[in-house]
């Protein structure tokens, strides 16, 4: 039998702001290489805030974060290091408006890892091919879409070569249409073998997408298990009536 090889490693995360309001509480997961765990629960339940912890972009009160076996979450943390192999894709695309497409890509692997242009081009070229852009490369982001630049924004990341991709809610600020060529994209990586931790409240996704299914609520991990047993017999009533909102119902997981 092979050892599964953790990428993602969280130990008893406690965050809380500065009014003692406690976000994440005892939150400890483990994620494999090549595994997508998707977090799912309400609004306001921590999903996101976990997320910009794993990242460095929130403190956390207590806890532990290992990369690849180290600890990451230390006072000496060199989070501009760290980043590099942690790629996050947000809501929001944060494309630089005055640069082409291609030049926002190019910006990260150039200017931070010190690599050679012809090698991060032919790389970024290549990603763009995989997502449909190809043709926008010259573009500026006010000439595309929000489902193209978010699609940009996933190139923009996995330029960087991160061990493991974050993914905050990233079709929310999108219209309807445009959901599904961004979620295309990481289908695909997901059947690449990309390492990825995806926030989303898009749920027919979810039972696509996931190795693993994480339900959070009021900052607690309440269940943890396979889509299927997750969506067709959740443990707890409150991923029961989560799950209605949706129209996610046992009597219709039966008929799958």
């Amino acid at each position: 039998m092979t050892l599964q090889q953790s990428v993602l490693e969280i130990a008893d995360l406690y965050k809380e702001y500065e009014n003692s309001n406690t976000v994440l509480s005892n939150v400890s997961l483990t994620v494999n290489k090549g595994e997508v765990l998707v977090i799912l629960g309400p609004s306001g339940c921590g999903k996101s805030t976990l997320l910009r912890c794993i990242n460095g972009l929130e403190d956390i009160k207590s806890g532990i974060i290992k990369l690849n076996g180290k600890v990451i979450n230390e006072d000496k943390t060199k989070w501009h290091l760290i980043r590099q192999k942690i790629g996050m894709v947000f809501q929001s695309y944060d494309l630089f408006p005055h640069m082409t497409i291609i030049d926002n890509i190019l910006l990260g692997p150039i200017k931070v890892q010190k690599r050679d242009k012809n090698e991060v081009l032919e790389q970024a070229e290549k990603l763009l091919e995989r997502v449909g852009l190809i043709d926008r490369k010259n573009a500026y982001p006010r000439q595309l879409s929000g489902g193209q630049k978010q699609r940009v924004a996933i190139v923009r990341a996995l330029c960087m070569n991160p061990e493991i991709m974050l993914f905050d809610e990233v079709t929310a600020a999108l219209d309807p249409e445009m959901v599904r060529e961004v979620l295309d994209v990481m289908l695909e990586l997901a059947r690449q073998g990309m390492t990825m931790v995806i926030v989303t409240h898009e749920m027919e996704f979810a039972k696509a997408v996931a190795d693993r299914i994480v339900f959070i609520d009021e900052g607690t991990i309440t269940e943890s298990s396979i889509p299927k047993e997750f969506f067709n017999n959740p443990k707890t009533e409150r991923a029961k009536s989560f799950l209605k909102t949706f129209n996610f119902d046992n009597e219709r997981g039966n008929e799958e």
